[in-house]
Order: structure tokens, then sequence, then C-alpha cells
């Protein structure tokens, strides 16, 4: 949660803690939309291009790399071996978010990467390759404080303009209510990826978009992630 129930309370969130945390939810699902970035670590794959070097700038903050794979045009191509690359982020003073291939590497039990071959730089060419596919990590170690008081007016704002056939929209999504009336926890289904998030021009309060404005991220495409 990118703030606490008590937080968005003493924004002007009002109702049960259930209730004001759908609407913190929502305010998240909002941020997320606007800023399109990860305020909490967030396991996805990121596309992004190879630059002339081998450098491969991530629109996110990466945590760890789990596996590069070269994007082909129509066939699929084998992740490359973590000798291929190494991974600077920008939690680290001085660093930014990115993938640097290996140019100058070979590794003469790979076909097509030996080094009397052209090493990692000839065979990525040779699969013609332009982006690789990025899995792993992203996001923050901690949300940001300025994320947190962002997180609490928005949840206040939705809250305030909401229709009274809106109330809905205040229940937690993992609770029902039983046969008697009881609020009953129901589990979140499993699934494989967090689905993409679709990007939006505004959160709809000018207050918390002034605060968002330098998280904002008109970065490359993200799968399984927001």
């Amino acid at each position: 949660m990118y703030c606490s129930v008590a937080q968005a309370k003493s924004a002007g969130c009002t109702g049960s803690d259930p209730e004001v945390t759908a609407w913190i939810t929502a305010a998240m699902e909002r941020i997320t939309a606007y800023t399109q970035q990860a305020f909490e670590p967030t396991v996805m794959a990121v596309v992004a291009d190879v630059a002339p070097g081998g450098l491969v700038l991530l629109p996110r903050r990466v945590r760890t790399v789990t596996t590069v794979t070269p994007v082909c045009d129509g066939y699929d191509c084998p992740s490359l071996p973590s000798s291929a690359y190494r991974v600077t982020s920008s939690d680290v003073l001085g660093q930014v978010d990115a993938v640097h291939l290996a140019w100058g590497g070979w590794d003469d039990l790979i076909a097509g990467a030996e080094s009397w071959n052209g090493g990692w730089h000839a065979l990525f060419e040779g699969w013609g390759a332009e982006q690789v596919r990025v899995e792993g990590e992203y996001g923050y170690a901690s949300v940001p404080p300025a994320i947190v008081q962002a997180t609490a007016l928005l949840a206040a704002h939705i809250q305030a303009q909401a229709a009274p056939s809106d109330a809905d929209a205040a229940r937690d999504p993992r609770l029902d209510v039983d046969d008697e009336g009881n609020n009953v926890h129901i589990e979140d289904e499993a699934t494989d990826a967090t689905p993409v998030v679709s990007a939006a021009a505004s959160t709809g309060s000018t207050q918390v978009d002034a605060l968002l404005a330098p998280y904002l991220n008109a970065g490359t495409t993200v799968l399984g992630g927001v």
C-alpha cells in the first residue's frame, strides 16, 4: 500500500478500515496509470531499445534482473547468460537504471558468441535484434514521502467526488458478506502476471498531479506490470 489507512483518514477519507483501504487502492491505480511507475518492488518485464555500444536504458527503477532476452522478428531467441551483460541501478548513487550488454565479451562455449566469431556483439547482430526483454524486479525500496501524501490526498478526493451509486467501490474487494451479515475474507486468485495498467492524462486532481510531476515516466513498453 502506498499509504496507511490512518494517513488516508488524516487527509479526509472517511469510513471503516476496509472502505478506506478500497479508496486507497483506487488512488494507487490512478497514480500508477498517471506516472507509469512502480513505487513498490514489482516483478515485471520491460522491452527496451538497444543503443549503440550495447546500452539498454530501463524506464523503471530496476532492483534485480532475472533474464535478458533479445526480441527477434519472427522467431524466439534464447535468453542471454548473466556473463553477457551487467546491470546498474539508480538505487546506487551515481548509477542509472540500465543493462549493459557485453559487446566486447565472448563465450567460446556458445555457438555464435565465440571470440573468433565476434563474441556477443556478432551474435546479437546475427539475430537482428534491436530490443531486449528484461525481466526482473522493479520499483522503489520504499514508497517516497511525496507518493504517500499524494495517495492519501487522492483517496480522499476520489471519495469526495464519488456519486452515491459508487458506494460499492468503497468495499474491500477481498471481503464478502455471508448470510448472517458477517464480513468474510476472500483470497485473491493467483495470477502469473500483473495486468498492464493503461496510461492516464491525469489522476483527476490537479493538486495530486502537481505532487507527482517529478515522478512522471513516459517510458517504453512494460509487460506483465505497470
